[in-house]
């Protein structure tokens, strides 16, 4: 009787969790910036959006968007608050969230016009101090390359542009225009901004790629769950696996730099 009993017991368990287990996959809640390309967007044009596409055709779910720009308390107020499960383009180790295995890795990256006679080799070069220089800006705070400017006593050569939403590209034509003479910016934003401008402008990768004593200026990139998600992160990761190649193409398609990922980022780790 009681072998009877565990063995009902034990089919009907199975039976739960392979329920839950179709529930969490028939559904990937993505939170996106609405207005941030080329990134994403409620259109659905950013790289981003199109990744998210690719891995919920992968795991055979419904995806679906809550449109939050990301700021102070994203993760308390809205992750963990299960208003969406998915952050899609953070750094791998982000404190707050599990991350995936990273889909790519780029860097920061000097921006010019091709014709100038000033061509940045890296933070160190001197000629940096006659310039004035574009730096992007989120809320009340530089990114790494601000910060690793005013190490180097930049303060005033540095030009502040805000670093997200519809007017992020103005920094690339700020170049292009001659209102600053080179800028520091994130690959994939400068990669996608410098397009328009043709063949005008250069961009090539911020050096050193650690600003000592360990201040990065490139970035492995996964994607982020909450902590207590370790299956759908797991998922993510085969997932990301088996559609690399998709998330190459459509990442040149963006014009985003890339960098050669590490050899713990090629075995699935940060």
């Amino acid at each position: 009787m009681f072998s009877r009993f565990l063995k009902r017991s034990s089919s009907l368990l199975c039976l739960l969790l392979l329920t839950a287990f179709v529930a969490k996959a028939t559904e990937l809640r993505v939170c996106s910036d609405p207005n941030n390309l080329p990134f994403s967007d409620r259109n659905l044009r950013g790289f981003e959006n199109r990744i998210a596409e690719a891995i919920a055709g992968e795991l055979h779910a419904r995806l679906t968007y809550q449109w939050q720009r990301m700021g102070r308390g994203f993760i308390r107020e809205v992750l963990n608050k299960r208003k969406c499960d998915l952050l899609i383009g953070v750094p791998v180790g982000m404190p707050g969230v599990l991350t995936t295995r990273p889909y790519y890795r780029s860097s920061y990256v000097f921006v010019t016009r091709r014709n100038s006679a000033f061509q940045p080799a890296s933070l160190d070069d001197t000629g940096l101090r006659n310039i004035k220089i574009g730096v992007q800006a989120l809320e009340e705070e530089y990114p790494p390359p601000g910060q690793a400017l005013s190490r180097r006593g930049l303060q005033n050569s540095m030009v502040g542009f805000y670093g997200v939403g519809e007017e992020a590209d103005k920094i690339v034509a700020a170049v292009a225009h001659g209102k600053v003479d080179v800028a520091i910016v994130w690959g994939p934003l400068a990669g996608f901004a410098a397009q328009r401008f043709g063949s005008r402008l250069a961009i090539r990768p911020l050096m050193p790629q650690v600003d000592p004593p360990g201040l990065p200026l490139t970035f492995q990139i996964a994607m982020g769950v909450r902590k207590t998600d370790a299956v759908l992160r797991d998922q993510l990761n085969a997932a990301l696996q088996q559609q690399q190649k998709t998330i190459d193409r459509i990442l040149a398609s963006y014009r985003v730099p890339l960098l050669e990922m590490t050899a713990a980022a090629q075995a699935g780790q940060p």
